[in-house]
């Protein structure tokens, strides 16, 4: 192809678009994503979470659009790599593709955390032994299992997007039916007057303007950007789509519109049962904000709350494994072009799955979270937030190099202007502007767990030092191997319009 664009080897025609939405919402977690991130981001913005849901799903769905189109053109799974180094050039693609590499690294060592700490969990409600609980506070438990279930997600990425989506099915569905009945039982007890601080529903909760000021609402979204990512995983599968050109865009879409309904409806209930106080069971309270789910399943389901535990559990492990897709096909597509050493393009001959670059983002995640669990476990869900600056990042970046690469077709008609340029623009800067907004934030060491490097706010360490050693990384990767870098391998272009 004139692009320098080329197929991988990767299995065609496998994905349609439900089977992708599926994909997308189990790499999201929802049930593990909202036990992590619902409770720090009501300590932000209290009973206004819902409206800073809105405005975090709102940039997302912008920048969808752009992804649409870049993929509809440049169907690759490199997505924000290919389509950042077609646009801007080699070095800024790169820098993309590096983001979406350490955004996935960060997630799936808190995925482990978060599996391996409901995996004792429930099996301490099973037994009906509290103390089985604590047993994920033992190192030398918890490591071996989080490596163990690490690998096992690796090993069923290994063997491809179908066996990625059959598992995949039961475990959706069964999160979803369980995050319902929570909803439900939550709102019986307001209704009925149970509820731990029945707090009865506004519209104001909906009104971003109520929030805070900008660095709040700023902090907040980066935090919700946490909930909502993870969409983008569908597109990375675009090689493997029953229709390249159009089915993945259309999965994102159906992710997007169906996670913020989920979400909606769970901070609704979690916040109408327990309020946002920072006593007992509110939503505010600190020792709540690992798990809000751990603490609230029980009061609101009773004998059931273990149901919540399943979800949790088989939501961090679903996560856990759809996740790998997205890393894996990002390094597959940089070995390929010659941006990282070729042998990470390799392809399983049996499972026509990236082979190299799966085992070796499992790899990492184990590196990661193994260091950040001896160091602390508060610096462990601090890349929460870190995880928030990077998806900030390669999201903007991919907005703009929407509009960079359709320069000449922007004003073609309504739907290009929309597109290919507001749409993605606006995303893409708000985005950017969040990234900047929280990295500058986070210097402060009160920032997250209020744990500091040298006087500097640990998350800011973790964001912006990765992104920093991406930059080392990519300067010895040009010497080593620069026919990438000269442009010989993936050209940078324009779409002709």
């Amino acid at each position: 192809m004139a692009s320098g664009l080329s197929s991988k080897g990767l299995s065609a025609g496998k994905i349609g678009a439900i089977g992708g939405a599926i994909i997308g919402v189990s790499c999201i977690a929802p049930a593990y994503t909202l036990t992590s991130g619902l409770g720090p981001t009501i300590s932000q913005v209290g009973v206004h979470t819902p409206a800073i849901l809105l405005i975090g799903f709102v940039p997302m769905l912008l920048v969808v659009f752009g992804y649409r189109e870049l993929n509809t053109a440049m169907p690759d799974s490199g997505t924000t790599f290919t389509w950042a180094t077609r646009a801007f050039g080699p070095w800024l693609g790169w820098m993309g593709g590096w983001g979406l590499i350490s955004a996935t690294v960060l997630v799936l060592s808190n995925l482990a955390a978060v599996a391996v700490d409901f995996l004792f969990l429930l099996l301490a409600q099973i037994f009906g032994d509290p103390g089985i609980a604590d047993l994920t506070r033992v190192l030398w438990i918890n490591i071996p299992v989080t490596i163990v279930l690490t690998a096992a997600a690796a090993w069923i990425s290994y063997r491809g997007v179908e066996a990625t989506e059959k598992i995949q099915v039961w475990l959706v569905a069964f999160q979803v039916l369980a995050l319902g009945w929570f909803v439900v039982a939550s709102l019986v007890h307001v209704s009925n007057g149970t509820a731990f601080d029945p707090t009865p529903v506004e519209i104001g909760w909906f009104n971003p303007a109520e929030a805070g000021d900008f660095s709040t609402i700023a902090a907040a979204v980066s935090l919700s950007i946490f909930l909502f990512w993870g969409w983008d995983t569908v597109i990375t599968m675009n090689e493997e789509a029953k229709n390249p050109e159009k089915t993945p865009g259309r999965a994102a879409i159906l992710t997007i519109i169906a996670i913020v309904i989920i979400y909606i409806a769970c901070t609704v209930a979690v916040i109408s049962f327990a309020g946002v106080g920072t006593e007992g069971l509110g939503a505010g309270n600190p020792e709540n904000q690992e798990s809000i789910f751990a603490a609230l399943a029980g009061p609101v389901m009773g004998p059931f709350a273990v149901l919540v535990s399943i979800a949790v559990l088989s939501s961090s492990l679903a996560s856990l494994q759809s996740t790998m897709v997205s890393p894996s096909r990002t390094i597959l597509a940089m070995g390929h072009y010659g941006a990282l050493p070729k042998r990470y393009g390799n392809i399983s001959p049996r499972y026509k799955s990236p082979s190299v670059a799966t085992i070796t983002s499992a790899a990492a995640a184990i590196i990661f979270y193994v260091v950040m669990r001896l160091l602390s476990e508060n610096a462990l869900w601090d890349t929460i937030t870190a995880l928030g600056l990077m998806v900030c990042f390669y999201y903007g970046v991919t907005g703009l190099a929407c509009i960079w690469y359709f320069r000449r077709s922007l004003l073609a008609g309504p739907k290009n202007f929309f597109f290919r340029f507001l749409f993605p623009l606006v995303g893409g800067v708000t985005l950017l502007v969040i990234f900047v907004t929280t990295a500058i934030d986070s210097l402060d060491p009160d920032y997250g767990s209020g744990s500091s490097v040298f006087g500097i706010g640990l998350v800011f360490v973790l964001g912006i030092g990765v992104l920093l050693l991406g930059v080392l990384v990519m300067i010895v990767q040009s010497r080593r191997h620069p026919d990438y870098f000269r442009g010989e391998t993936l050209a940078q272009g324009v779409d002709p319009g």
